[in-house]
């Protein structure tokens, strides 16, 4: 029998409603100025849900637009719909809210503001309190690998002996409507311990040991098209992260474990705020008990790193963690820093993670972090061993070996590979750092890190080259005409590149061409300079026609000459995807 949900807002009175305008408008110049508030903002009860037989069609105001995929219906079941229609109506008004606040600071910062920590929220940060206790099976966390929600390589990196598995719908994932659906039909097979792959070729199962599960829901920034809620896409953080809870809470706790978490792209203590609430809005709506939603928050911006303390606080009945996202953290300094010529960075492969300030920024990660009984995770490898080149082989793992090394003995409790082939080379040395423990929190680096330390960028020896240029533009191009195509982790150079290498690549094409940089040789950095190399690695990549590279030279091609940096690239190329 089928049945239509039939979601019911609870009206709002003309006093409520203004109260809510008050503290909105109160709540819009505290961040403007840069202050932590902490404001009762009068929120709508929850949607009453309805589940009438007698309606066979689900409301108006939420429509499926993309077509049929094989797991549709087992996914947006009226029930599944319903849950995160209502995440959607209740979060989504402070989600856009925060998200033109980021404008609001872009701008300050485009003249000449310089961030710093939050004076208000000083008593955060020499506080007594701690994060909630760590589940079991978040312990140990030595070596986490990260993919996208595509079967194959979910079930590699399950089985690969890592002691984590992060499961990506960002940065790692193009998402198609077929991408996304799919992936959250993997995700209920991989809790069940079901999933598997015949390719005809080769079968594919889980092991009867595998990683434990964490899931990247898509950052604050972005929605899901094909879906729309009272007329407008549905956000694609809600939508993900919705639509897992509520297929597998009760399976996951059945299995001793609970829905876990990296939450991303987060650039400030009031948008991990809205995280919890969204946690403890689900959980009461799911019947399980607050806590048991667990988040890791990538600090992956530089307004972030000002906010760690508070970021850990705001989620501290919700919190495993840390991790220093390395690579959307250089992009974050290049976007937020885009008009200062004094802090133009030199080529990607020179801002290495012993240049001054990020050092800085992971010292204070894991101050921070094991300060509050918080696991403090490390940055990504993203080096892919070749099966044909023993001598490339040779001389990156030895630089993966050594990165590894100094994160353990800055005290990261783990670290992140990208590759099923470099957990025998990164294990081993957290298993020797930490002796055999679970992790290192006990270990407090004893530093202390100013916040022009966090924005001094200087690169030793630093400098653009046309090396650089060409890689950053080759990079863009290979990665978003396979991102158009379906696939967002891309082996290009034996290295993994998802979306925040290719953010990298890009805004260094933009920040070079209009702050007029100057290359090691001489030359002035321009759109003349730009193009002349763009047709020649073109070239190199067989033309326009081949595959989507022609929509990916025009999207290039857009993001460099543009008057200002766009927040991200992934927006307008969204725009494209099928």
């Amino acid at each position: 029998m089928s049945c239509r949900v039939v979601i019911q807002p609870v009206p709002i009175g003309t006093a409520e409603r203004d109260s809510a305008n008050r503290t909105r408008r109160q709540l819009d110049r505290a961040i403007i100025l840069g202050r932590a508030v902490y404001l009762c903002v009068p929120r709508r009860r929850r949607p009453l849900l309805r589940y009438d037989p007698r309606m066979p069609e689900l409301s108006s105001s939420e429509n499926v637009t993309g077509s049929t995929t094989p797991s549709l219906e087992k996914i947006l079941t009226p029930a599944a719909l319903a849950f995160v229609a209502d995440l959607h109506r209740t979060f989504n008004p402070t989600r856009q809210a925060l998200l033109a606040r980021r404008e609001t600071r872009q701008a300050e910062l485009d003249q000449g503001a310089v961030p710093d920590f939050l004076p208000d929220t000083a008593e955060i940060r020499t506080g007594d309190w701690q994060v909630a206790s760590t589940p079991v099976d978040l312990q140990k966390r030595w070596v986490e690998i990260t993919g996208p929600v595509t079967r194959k390589m979910m079930i590699n990196a399950f089985n690969c002996g890592a002691n984590l598995f992060m499961a990506d719908f960002e940065d790692a994932l193009s998402p198609t409507w077929e991408n996304v659906i799919e992936g959250q039909q993997n995700l209920i097979e991989a809790v069940r311990r079901t999933l598997s792959l015949d390719t005809g070729a080769k079968q594919y199962q889980l092991n009867d040991e595998i990683a434990t599960l964490m899931v990247r829901p898509r950052g604050w920034h972005l929605v899901e098209k094909n879906v729309l809620v009272d007329g407008l896409p549905i956000s694609g953080s809600l939508f993900d992260f919705g639509l897992f809870v509520f297929h597998n809470s009760e399976e996951t706790l059945a299995r001793n474990s609970a829905p876990y978490f990296y939450l991303p792209k987060l650039e400030s203590h009031l948008e991990a705020r809205l995280w919890n609430d969204v946690f403890n809005h689900a959980q009461d709506a799911l019947g399980i008990p607050r806590g048991t939603i667990r988040a890791t928050v990538l600090i992956e911006t530089i307004m972030a790193a000002f906010e760690m303390e508070e970021i850990l606080y705001e989620l501290r009945d919700h919190s495993a963690g840390l991790n220093a996202g390395r690579w959307d953290y250089i992009f974050s300094l290049i976007k937020k820093f885009r008009t200062r010529k004094d802090l133009v960075l030199p080529d990607r492969i020179q801002i290495s993670m012993s240049v001054p300030f990020m050092r800085a920024y992971t010292n204070l990660l894991v101050q921070t972090c094991h300060r509050r009984g918080a696991h403090a995770i490390g940055g990504m490898a993203a080096f892919i061993p070749s099966r044909r080149d023993a001598e490339v082989n040779k001389v990156a793992l030895a630089k993966v070996t050594e990165d590894k090394e100094r994160e353990s003995q800055d005290g990261f409790d783990g670290s992140w590979i990208a590759h099923p082939d470099l957990v025998p080379v990164a294990k081993p040395v957290f298993e020797v750092a930490l002796g055999g423990r679970d992790h290192q929190k006990h270990k407090i680096p004893s530093v202390t890190v100013d916040g022009r330390e966090l924005i001094e960028l200087r690169v030793p020896g630093g400098e653009i080259t046309e090396g650089g240029i060409r890689n950053n533009i080759s990079v863009a191009l290979q990665y978003l005409s396979a991102w158009l195509s379906g696939n967002g982790a891309v082996a290009i150079n034996n290295l993994m590149e998802d979306a925040a290498t290719a953010e990298i690549s890009r805004s260094q094409l933009w920040q070079w061409n209009h702050n007029s940089a100057t290359t090691a040789d001489g030359r002035t950095v321009d759109l003349s300079l730009y193009e002349t190399i763009r047709d020649e690695e073109i070239a190199k990549l067989g033309g326009r026609a081949n595959g989507r590279l022609g929509d990916a030279i025009d999207l290039l091609d857009k993001l460099v000459s543009s008057s200002t940096l766009d927040a991200f690239l992934t927006l307008g190329a969204y725009e494209r995807l099928d």
